[in-house]
């Protein structure tokens, strides 16, 4: 809000002020997403230490989590996930028997959809301060 607005006296340097400034938004917004990303991983993580959500028997559950961000065209996307069989199950529980044969009356854990709430708002700010910094 505090930047001075700029005059062009030429359509090139108005072209070459917007290109500087989408690469600065493309950088911005790579960074804001890496980061928010990194922070719903811990938020899930840190939910999966105990009651409400799953508790902790050996740990590889929770350090199962990951992310991963790739740009998607003129955009930057976040996958976090985990890679256990058992992520679903805890989180929306189980009632039944599995292919295995197992036999399940486990309720819901749920750790991913609070992480997520949690972590909603601290996303939105740090992308519209990724595009405040490249404006």
């Amino acid at each position: 809000m505090g930047k001075k607005a700029a005059s062009f006296n030429h359509p090139a340097a108005l072209a070459a002020a917007l290109d500087r400034g989408g690469l600065v938004l493309r950088s911005e917004s790579e960074t804001a997403m890496r980061v928010s990303a990194a922070l719903l991983v811990a938020q899930i993580r840190q939910r999966t230490s105990g009651r409400p959500g799953p508790r902790v028997i050996t740990g590889r559950y929770r350090a199962s989590w990951q992310s991963e961000v790739h740009a998607a065209g003129p955009v930057f996307v976040a996958q976090v996930g985990s890679n256990a069989p058992q992520a679903r199950r805890l989180e929306y529980g189980f009632v039944g028997t599995d292919s295995l044969g197992r036999r399940y009356a486990q309720p819901p854990f749920p750790h991913v959809g609070p992480a997520m709430q949690q972590a909603g708002p601290v996303v939105a700010r740090l992308l519209g301060a990724a595009v405040e910094r490249a404006l």
